[in-house]
This record gives C-alpha cells, sequence and structure tokens, in this order.
C-alpha cells in the first residue's frame, strides 16, 4: 500500500501545526567524575536542560511542513535505507513492538507490513492525529497500530508488553534517559530488545549538529544504568548511523 503524495500533504496542512515534533528534545550524555551523587545528579539536569534547549531551537528553525518533508522524503529513504532496517529486524510477523518518538509514523507503517502490532508512540498530539488519519486512509486496523500519546517523561509500557521498543534518531531528545530507559526495559517481555538508531559523532550531510548527538560508548553507558546487560553494536549497516541493540 503506498500513500499518495498529494494526499500526504493534504493530511500535513490539515492536522500539524508549527508546535509539533517528534519527542521532547533534552539533554546530551552523562558524564563520570569525581562529584558526589547529589552534585553529579543536578549536573546532569543542568545538562539535559541546556540541550534541550539547543535541540529545540534547532527543531523549529523549520516549520512544519519542512519537517514532515523531511522525516518522509525520498532523501531520508536514501540515508536510513529502512528496507535494510527491517531486514536486520528479522521475523517480527509475531511480536508487539513500540515505535516510541513515532513522529509521521515512517517505522511504523513498514513494522505493521511486516506483521508486527505497533504501538505508535510519541509526546505530539499533531503527529498522532497525522498517524490517525494515515491508518484511516490505508485502512490499518487496531490490532496492527494502535497509537499512544505519552508524556515526555515515561514511555508508559506496562511490565513485560513489548517484544521489541524501537527508537531511531530520537535517543538525544530524551531527558532523564537513565530513568526513561529503565521504564523501557520493564516494559520489555522476557527476551526483548531495545534497538537504538541514531546518527554517528561529527559533521554529516544529514542528521541533528554534531552538538546535539550522543556517542554510542555514551549510550552503553546510560542504558547500563538503567539495567539493560547485553549489547550488540552495528556500524556497517548503515552509512550515517549507527545501531545498538539490548536487552
Amino acid at each position: 500500500m503506498k500513500f499518495k503524495i498529494n494526499r500526504t500533504t493534504e493530511i500535513m496542512k490539515k492536522f500539524l501545526l508549527p508546535a509539533a515534533v517528534a519527542l521532547s528534545c533534552t539533554f546530551s550524555a552523562c558524564k563520570h567524575d569525581t562529584q558526589s551523587h547529589g552534585e553529579h545528579h543536578k549536573a546532569e539536569q543542568d545538562s539535559s536542560a541546556h540541550s534541550h534547549g539547543k535541540a529545540n531551537e534547532y527543531m523549529h528553525q523549520s516549520n512544519l511542513d519542512e519537517l514532515v518533508e523531511r522525516f518522509e522524503s525520498p532523501e531520508r529513504d536514501a540515508y536510513q535505507q529502512p528496507q535494510k532496517v527491517m531486514e536486520y529486524l528479522g521475523d517480527i510477523s509475531s511480536e508487539k513492538i513500540m515505535d516510541l518518538g513515532a513522529g509521521t509514523g515512517y517505522f511504523t507503517f513498514k513494522l505493521a507490513d511486516a506483521g508486527a502490532e505497533v504501538i505508535a508512540a510519541d509526546v505530539d498530539d499533531k503527529f498522532q492525529q497525522y498517524i490517525k488519519h494515515k491508518k484511516k486512509e490505508l485502512n490499518y486496523s487496531d490490532d496492527q497500530i494502535s497509537l499512544r500519546k505519552i508524556p515526555y517523561d515515561d514511555p508508559l509500557l506496562e511490565t513485560g508488553e513489548v517484544d521489541k521498543v524501537l527508537l531511531v534518531n530520537t535517543y538525544h531528545h530524551i531527558e532523564n534517559r537513565v530513568d526513561y530507559f529503565a521504564k523501557v526495559l520493564k516494559g520489555l517481555s522476557d527476551g526483548g530488545e531495545l534497538i537504538i538508531i541514531d546518527f554517528i559523532e561529527g559533521d554529516l550531510p544529514v542528521g541533528p549538529p554534531a552538538d546535539h548527538k550522543v556517542d554510542k560508548s555514551d549510550i552503553i553507558e546510560e542504558l547500563k544504568k538503567a539495567g539493560f546487560t547485553n549489547f550488540d553494536v552495528n556500524d556497517d549497516l548503515l552509512e550515517y548511523q549507527f545501531i545498538i541493540k539490548t536487552n
């Protein structure tokens, strides 16, 4: 099933406002030092607020039509290589997956087409409305795609609710990540996996500015603090992005 370009544009104009962005942009990576626990926690919060402001400012340089076109563009297809990502995920036909920070549903519909039961989770009402309308237009059932409006500090997962959580180009937007991903871990079933896809460090022709990114080694350290123990890192599948799979 394909969503016609003129219909997509119509939906964008009808349902999306300039306030709509994917998950709220927040803080940069945790740093280890010799501060006391309280001082260290405060430093992390300060860093979070600083990064949040920078990322929000960057996002709001574009209007909503520009943002949606960027999320759904052929240019994104070229670097995101969704076919390769879906092959990497393997057989998901019997799985329940949360697309965390779903935005316009770039991966939501691909996951559903592969047979997964997908929760499209985002903090923004307008992106949720966009997915809801597209879902209706393309005749996806509630068993295939459900919508979940989430707050900034909680994925709202029940214990053991999903088999996978997919997080694409969103990690650096999450606030208080150690606490947040502890909740994600609790929401995974036995043997369930968190898959993070995000941009490598440095200046690239795609993705956010270099100072908004989180190095994959820092991501792994944060996820270890959240309780994740097993890590598989893929640097070869995508040109500009790494993949971290963990449980």
